[in-house]
């Protein structure tokens, strides 16, 4: 008797497809339609059904892990080789409590996109044109370039654009139009969480050039930023220009820069930087703080926050923090 070659390891792709429907079957608001979908998809293709096995045993063997810390590793390893983001895969087993904010939080644009950041990561990359780009954390671009133009679509997140020299446009497409650079440096942040059904606001600072605004939907330009000053593109389209502040390039240097900030802003833009949430209490929010932070130890800044403001940081575990009245 010829013995059968073993079956095929599921491609990345389809470990990463397995993972979302293990979080969203384990986030406890997963309905019939739900599961419904995940068995179609598991029949699908025998791919899927192989992927989906191996997830489920490496959840059973591993026991669970909060979501929070679990999908980010994946996120990272995925892009790695197979059996790396297989050994991830285990990480993604939930517990109830922490399975929907790991299923919230998940960085799903990052699983798809040509170049992304985890949570609390900076990153450059050099394009294939001589143009670099440099990731904030939690962000997610598309690269394509060609014969007539090169263009980066921004998913989420923030990031600062230093074009090379070359005939072809460099665009950025955002959700709230496409920007044309004119032999620049620029930063652009968009935070796609929380807009589910409306798009974000898109903000964008010109350091060096200067930059051509095209809203959604229009055919022509609407303004031309440049060098020293930043504008907002939202759906009413382009605010004023304003000279750039320094809490929009502090990120550049992976620094949080507060001035007279109320601590609740801080608290939301810190927890950027950091897996998790970061909760501040009403009764401390209106404080205002002031300051440039490090961005390399979340904790040490929330140890300072403590110092200098009358607060006291509360941490349940390592992904659940509130800052509180002292």
């Amino acid at each position: 008797m010829t013995a059968l070659p073993p079956a095929p390891s599921p491609d990345t792709a389809v470990l990463r497809e397995a993972a979302q429907w293990l979080v969203r079957l384990h986030s406890g608001r997963a309905g019939e339609a739900d599961r419904a979908a995940c068995e179609a998809w598991r029949h699908a293709d025998p791919a899927h059904e192989r992927a989906w096995q191996r997830a489920e045993r490496l959840s059973q063997k591993l026991g669970a892990v909060p979501a929070s810390v679990g999908v980010p590793v994946l996120a990272r390893q995925a892009r790695g080789n197979r059996r790396a983001a297989l050994r991830a895969l285990a990480v993604l087993t939930t517990a109830v409590p922490t399975a929907w904010l790991g299923w919230r939080l998940a960085p799903w644009d990052s699983w798809t996109s040509d170049h992304a950041t985890a949570t609390g990561e900076r990153r450059e990359v050099q394009l294939a044109d001589g143009s670099r780009v440099l990731l904030d954390t939690g962000s997610a671009i598309d690269v394509r370039i060609d014969d007539t133009q090169r263009t980066v679509r921004l998913r989420t997140g923030a990031i600062r654009v230093s074009t090379a020299a070359d005939a072809r446009p460099f665009i950025v497409h955002t959700v709230q139009g496409r920007l044309r650079a004119l032999g620049t440096r620029f930063t652009v942040r968009q935070d796609n969480e929380g807009h589910e059904s409306a798009s974000p606001d898109v903000r964008l600072a010109v350091t060096e050039g200067a930059v051509e605004v095209t809203l959604r939907g229009a055919s022509v330009p609407a303004t031309i930023v440049p060098a020293g000053q930043q504008t907002v593109l939202g759906t009413q389209g382009a605010s004023a220009l304003v000279t750039v502040s320094p809490e929009s390039q502090a990120w550049t240097q992976g620094v949080l820069y507060a001035e007279n900030m109320r601590l609740a802003d801080f608290c939301a833009e810190l927890s950027r930087y950091r897996p998790g949430l970061l909760h501040c209490s009403p009764e401390v929010a209106n404080l205002r703080i002031s300051g440039a932070f490090q961005l390399r130890d979340t904790d040490y800044v929330l140890s300072m926050v403590a110092t200098t403001l009358p607060v006291q940081v509360l941490t349940r575990t390592r992904w659940w923090v509130t800052v509180l009245p002292a």
